[in-house]
């Protein structure tokens, strides 16, 4: 109704009532929007981190295998446990164990006050992982190693709540050629993870745009289709580790443990840190 037009109501009466049918409109509730990555995002990039005294305790301890030893040179843990934040008393958990290189490490960090959760699927333990991970597992050291043999798909029992991390290290590929369903995977970590927790990335690095196409032939998978894998989720992108990366990489070779020979441990890596926000 026009306050100008109308004739014989006063026009306080008119501004009252107009008012009045402006409040008594229905509220129209806000679609919720997903949240996206933004690309735009300026992501930390650490090329040393500091290494605390209790990670190189454990790294250097002496009674260390000689083959875990060989292979710290390829796999700079301790930069990667630094990384990643990793400290004694937390409750963490890592995917893809194999025979437990990684898990030991964790477990000589978190120390007795933590707990690990060491995860394998049963299609890894009977191929290959069986006898050196249960051998590693008899341990006294490893006492406050919770065995969890369980699919990818379900990686974690119902007691591994409110983690400080989960790691993966060098093995998210291998859940693709696995045919896991990875959003299922990753949906289990966020759950799991308390709020702020580290889902840690080590991969190796595949051509740019390659996608998922080397994940079985050479061992590799592309770092942003991985990324926006675990971003769809709902975990945030908090920091990129640069220590492992090789741009002489042709990234076009197989370095599956197996096939790289005297190349294992050389190809270009990407190591990121996703958080539960």
């Amino acid at each position: 109704m026009s306050i100008r037009k109308a004739r014989g109501v006063p026009a306080l009466v008119l501004v009252l009532l107009a008012a009045c049918s402006r409040s008594a409109a229905p509220a129209v509730a806000a679609t919720p929007v997903a949240a996206t990555p933004d690309a735009s995002a300026v992501i930390p990039v650490t090329a040393a981190p500091t290494i605390p005294a209790y990670v190189s305790a454990a790294v250097d301890a002496d009674d260390r295998s000689s083959d875990d030893k060989a292979l710290d040179a390829g796999r700079k843990p301790a930069q990667v446990l630094a990384f990643f934040g990793i400290k004694p008393g937390m409750k963490v958990a890592e995917l893809g164990a194999g025979g437990g290189y990684t898990t030991e490490l964790l477990s000589r960090v978190v120390g007795p006050t933590g707990e690990v959760f060491g995860q394998n699927s049963p299609f890894i333990l009977e191929k290959f992982a069986n006898v050196p991970w249960s051998a590693r597992l008899s341990k006294p050291l490893l006492r406050n190693v919770v065995r969890v043999d369980r699919e990818f798909d379900d990686p974690l029992p119902a007691d591994a709540t409110e983690l400080d991390a989960v790691l993966d290290v060098l093995f998210y590929h291998d859940t693709v050629w696995l045919g896991v369903d990875r959003a299922k995977m990753n949906k289990a970590v966020f759950a799991a993870l308390k709020h702020g927790g580290v889902y840690g990335i080590v991969d190796h690095s595949a051509a740019p745009g390659s996608g998922l196409s080397g994940v079985k032939t050479v061992h590799r998978i592309d770092e942003k289709t991985l990324r926006e894998e675990i971003e769809s989720v709902g975990f945030k992108l908090a920091a990129e580790g640069s220590f492992l990366r090789n741009p002489s990489d042709t990234r076009d070779w197989n370095d599956s443990p197996k096939v790289a020979g005297e190349r294992r441990g050389t190809s270009d890596r990407f190591v990121l840190k996703f958080t539960k926000p």
